[in-house]
């Protein structure tokens, strides 16, 4: 092997490889990326929750339209969700009920953060009835994910 032949080799191998300075730059902008990603993705469980209430809240509405158009009512404050799992034994009482209820569950429904969903009929607003879920944090109003989610708006 000659010098030329070595000092040609020697140039090529040193340029191969990354410096350090490279690397870190590397490292940084991953850390970067990968920050942005966990913050994108960190809502997504909430954000969830709101999602599944609307859905659950739907699901509550078409049993209740059930109930009204074979009975010709809603059911009362009062008999509350109880009523589409299981026959109301006080007044207004269905005529029309079938085995196994209006839901496919065997208690009244909670919310994805394990609350009770509130019914109300008739509702707010001279609505003939009202669902709400109280959010994240259980407690009337709030802001966010703690914000009350109420039949009429889950639609939007």
């Amino acid at each position: 092997m000659n010098r030329k032949t070595f000092l040609l080799e020697t140039k090529v191998s040193r340029q191969a490889g990354f410096t350090l300075i490279e690397l870190m730059i590397v490292i940084v902008i991953l850390g970067i990326l990968s920050t942005m990603v966990v913050l994108n993705i960190a809502g997504a469980p909430d954000e969830a929750r709101v999602s599944k209430a609307k859905a659950d809240i739907q699901t509550i509405e078409s049993a209740l339209i059930l109930y009204k158009v074979q009975n010709g009512f809603y059911p009362t404050t009062e008999q509350g969700f109880k009523a589409l799992v299981e026959k109301p034994t006080t007044k207004p009482i269905p005529k029309s009920y079938p085995p196994g209820g209006y839901l496919k569950q065997d208690s009244v429904p909670v919310d994805p953060w394990g609350n009770p969903y509130i019914y109300r009929s008739p509702g707010e607003e001279n609505r003939p009835y009202e669902i709400i879920s109280r959010g994240a944090d259980g407690l009337e109003g709030g802001t966010g994910y703690n914000a009350d989610i109420k039949s009429w708006q889950a639609k939007e």
